[in-house]
């Protein structure tokens, strides 16, 4: 059995490889139709103009199916492995919470592209990298209380890297933004996808570029630490049949609709 067939380890990789899949191939096309500039556009004007924009879109929207399927498994390994410590429960629910916020998000970056509703595209792109933030700092944070009965220190070390890259790409990418919009160096700098290195704003605008992509991947390589942990557990469906026919009414089902109605609960 090869290390990605052990339990459900294939969730991670799939959503890794799925989502950097879903950058490169839309950046190589937009580079080889001449819709951006080679040197390190924004993600999302690689997904501005068709058919990049196309791909873009339906990858990212798996991408997010993925990111959920990760997400919702987690929450229910760290629910198996610390079933009776309350404060570990609440900031797992807190975290799928806000795990499904950020995949929404992702949903919304893919749907809503930046040259057309902007301002939209920027609710995604704060859900996704925003929110995201925080279920990294929450994962975390269990990490740090699950160690060492549970996860390695090198565990919790690791992720601990992976949060301080994102959110010094965050901080970056936002102090550069906020220069580049300014109005000093022009305005509907949103529209713009073709850049010359001996415009004013370009150095601005390279370091939120690549701010953008180091943020992107320190996502990624965050859940690539999931890989180890999802090899040792797996999921399965229990099915009960309460009839022999799907439109049987159970028993079971009459009387306690019968009792609640005594009891006067609905």
């Amino acid at each position: 059995m090869w290390w990605f067939q052990q339990g459900l380890s294939f969730l991670p990789v799939a959503l890794v490889v799925w989502s950097a899949a879903s950058f490169v191939f839309s950046y190589i096309t937009a580079i080889v139709l001449h819709h951006v500039d080679p040197l390190v556009p924004y993600i999302s004007d690689t997904g501005t103009i068709p058919p990049e924009r196309c791909l873009f879109g339906i990858m990212l929207n798996i991408s997010a199916f993925l990111g959920m399927a990760t997400m919702y498994v987690r929450y229910k390994q760290v629910y198996a492995l610390s079933p009776e410590k309350s404060k570990i429960i609440k900031l797992n629910k807190i975290g799928l919470t806000l795990g499904l916020m950020s995949c929404f998000g992702l949903c919304i970056i893919a749907n809503f592209q930046k040259c057309i509703l902007y301002y939209v595209h920027v609710v995604g792109a704060c859900l996704t990298f925003g929110v995201g933030a925080v279920y990294m700092l929450v994962q975390t944070v269990l990490s740090y209380l699950m160690q060492p009965e549970v996860h390695s220190k090198d565990v919790f070390w690791i992720r601990l890297a992976a949060l301080l890259w994102c959110c010094s790409s965050i901080v970056s990418m936002f102090v550069s933004s906020v220069v580049l919009y300014s109005g000093l160096y022009g305005t509907n700098l949103v529209q713009k996808l073709h850049w010359d290195p001996q415009e004013k704003g370009y150095t601005a605008h390279l370091i939120s570029t690549v701010s953008e992509w180091s943020l992107a991947f320190s996502f990624l390589s965050f859940f690539l630490t999931y890989i180890r942990d999802f090899q040792k557990i797996s999921l399965r469906a229990v099915v009960s049949l309460h009839g022999q026919t799907l439109y049987d009414t159970p028993q079971s089902f009459v009387t306690d609709e019968q009792t609640l109605l005594i009891a006067g609960s609905i």
